[in-house]
């Protein structure tokens, strides 16, 4: 039987069909346990029809079960990064960006506004209990509309005009949520990198809410947790992504099964995980993966001295040399993927900004033009990239199938005399005697760009754009902080311009979601109190006041009421257009190459890829859990089963 995804009257199709059962290779790690009768075999630990994933049509070998893959992560709370790079989702994308059922066995979609979901018979949480439409009930029933843990209401992803869906649970397989309009970011949502999760392991946290959970256990669970009551304890206890609790069930490839700090945190291999290969190998093929903290500025150094088998996150172009070295003594090789971000670094006047003086200066687009004029961009390309990235504003790149170049180019060309021209078009022709230009209260202009300190290409880049932009008047100050503190300055409007990376998806197509280009996110630097408003429903923050903004935002209504991807395609472009001529964010280079550190032992990475955050989830997009040691490898023997109950807890 074959399921067909047609979202939006027939504008994406997507397709997931049944295929017959593999014949079963049971993983040797669960061999033992199997014979002995406390762990279920293989056929019965998957779902009745798994994802049967077919290697060879994507050019991959099919792989061999065992292994520790071995990583680095600053800090605690970085294991969430398991929950991004497992990449199981309800529906993901594939590596052409097109989404496809995923923990679902389909889904079909009618008028872009009714979504029925079908789960995969017999599915199982990582404890072996079913995964059911009854974990889904329970978080739009018992969590998402209940006013103690979600005072805001359900999500916005969940709200149409502002109305909720009618969920409709039909059998324990089959879900209906349905609007009276189209719900464009519904499926996109539930693709991120760091996604809602709109279904909870209901039978585990039943015992955390007051309407299920015994009064005595919860009062003595509050008082062990130190939290202030059973809402407090719920959320604690429920949140998925941070991947804190290793009690709570996973539909992940891989579990945390360490508790509390560690300086090195085991994920093992989800038993019941519902991906299956061609041999009837169940995925993942790695057993286990080490998260070892470290110091970042360590990444390059321990990657060189052969300590970790997979590395992206902390690494920066910077660090190639060093990579480079240690890859014979350390048997790994240093591949180059591409970023996917609009910008690789851009800086972000910020127009909501308390200072009336620089908030009336940063408004007026000549002088955001002026800046991004007087950047030397292919000069920061050869110093910092060695040619290797693409200079550009902060716009879609080339693999995106809405790339245009004049929206790249835009403002984007090396011409300091028509950046000086247009500052004295605005009337900044008075200069102090070190030739720096005056605001119009007299005040030096001089813009002080707050960065989190945390990538040595961004302060690198500052210095060069600091000497360009002294050639036209303008003085640059650069002011390190942490990441929170930068975000929270920006936020209460005491910053004047802030350094980020650019749009975090710099590979759009029609069905992406565009809140990102228009006003609707606090942390979107270039005006996070119009975003706030958005985000608060007009509680806090500003609502709009520059006639481009007010634009993004109609456009952006327009896109979530469109109904085919023609007309998204026009609302895009649209966007983009806007953003090409209001410089709201100063894009330097984009397409930079990322390190990725990979073992010489390890299987089926790709040579070249693009390495984002959204859509793609960095390390996700490309299926980790297809990766495998090769077999002349020492494999790490674990002395039990992960999951073992002892008998069939279904």
């Amino acid at each position: 039987m074959n399921h067909l995804i047609v979202a939006l009257a027939g504008a994406l199709l997507i397709t997931g069909a049944a295929r017959a059962e593999p014949t079963y290779v049971e993983t040797p790690m669960f061999e033992a346990s199997v014979a002995e009768g406390k762990t279920l075999p293989v056929r019965l630990r998957v779902p009745k029809e798994p994802l049967l994933v077919d290697l060879a049509a994507k050019g991959r070998e099919a792989g061999k079960h065992g292994g520790v893959l071995r990583t680095l992560i600053a800090k605690k709370k970085s294991v969430r990064y398991m929950n991004v790079w497992g990449y199981a989702r309800l529906v993901g994308y594939d590596e052409a960006y097109q989404l496809k059922p995923d923990i679902l066995r389909a889904v079909d979609v009618e008028e872009g506004r009714k979504f029925t979901f079908h789960l995969r018979e017999g599915h199982k949480w990582s404890n072996g209990y079913p995964f059911t439409t009854e974990d889904f009930r329970y978080w739009w029933e018992e969590v998402a509309r209940n006013e103690e843990l979600s005072p805001a209401g359900p999500p916005n992803f969940m709200l149409v005009d502002g109305q909720t869906p009618t969920v409709s649970v039909i059998d324990q397989t089959t879900i209906v949520y349905e609007w009276p309009a189209p719900n464009p970011l519904f499926l996109a949502e539930l693709a991120k990198a760091r996604p809602p999760f709109i279904y909870r392991p209901a039978h585990y946290m039943r015992q955390f809410h007051k309407e299920f959970g015994q009064e005595y256990s919860l009062a003595n669970m509050i008082s062990e947790t130190g939290v202030r009551n059973w809402a407090q304890l719920h959320n604690r206890m429920d949140n998925m992504y941070k991947n804190d609790n290793p009690d709570l069930p996973t539909l992940q490839p891989w579990m945390n099964t360490t508790k509390g700090k560690a300086q090195r945190y085991h994920m093992v291999r989800n038993p019941f995980f519902h991906r299956v290969d061609e041999n009837g190998r169940q995925l993942p093929y790695i057993d286990k993966v080490e998260m070892t903290i470290s110091a970042t500025d360590l990444f390059a150094a321990k990657a060189n001295a052969g300590e970790v088998d997979l590395q992206g996150r902390g690494l920066s172009f910077g660090d190639v040399a060093i990579l480079k070295e240690g890859e014979a003594a350390g048997d790994y090789r240093t591949l180059l993927w591409r970023t996917g971000a609009g910008s690789d670094i851009a800086l972000y006047p910020n127009l909501t900004t308390t200072d009336p003086v620089w908030r009336e200066t940063l408004r007026d687009v000549r002088f955001r033009r002026a800046l991004s004029l007087s950047i030397d961009r292919e000069l920061i390309n050869q110093t910092l990239y060695f040619g290797l990235a693409v200079p550009s504003s902060n716009s879609a790149i080339q693999e995106s199938p809405l790339y245009d170049v004049s929206f790249s180019e835009a403002w984007a060309q090396y011409d300091p005399d028509a950046a000086s021209a247009l500052l004295d078009e605005m009337g900044l022709t008075e200069r102090g005697s070190d030739g720096v230009r005056k605001l119009p209260d007299g005040r030096p202009l001089e813009i002080v760009v707050e960065t989190a300190g945390e990538r040595i290409s961004e302060v690198d880049a500052l210095q060069l754009i600091t000497q360009n932009w002294a050639e036209i008047g303008v003085k640059l100050l650069t002011k390190p902080s942490d990441r929170d503190i930068l975000r929270n300055r920006a936020y209460s409007g005491q910053s004047v311009m802030t350094v980020w990376y650019g749009w975090d998806n710099g590979v759009p197509t029609p069905s992406a979601f565009p809140g990102e280009l228009a006003p609707t996110r606090q942390d979107t630097l270039s005006w996070p109190a119009w975003g706030q408003y958005y985000q608060t429903k007009g509680e806090s923050g500003e609502a709009p006041d520059y006639e481009p903004a007010a634009k993004l935002m109609a456009l952006y209504d327009d896109w979530l009421h469109a109904t085919d991807d023609q007309k998204r395609t026009q609302i895009w472009t649209k966007m983009m257009q806007i953003h090409a001529d209001e410089v709201f964010a100063i894009g330097t280079v984009n397409s930079v190459p990322q390190p990725v550190v990979a073992s010489n032992k390890l299987g089926n990475v790709p040579e070249a890829a693009l390495y984002v955050w959204d859509p793609g989830a960095q390390f996700g997009l490309h299926r980790i859990d297809e990766w495998f040691f090769r077999p002349d490898i020492d494999k790490a023997e674990l002395e039990t089963a992960p999951g073992d109950k002892g008998e069939d807890p279904t």
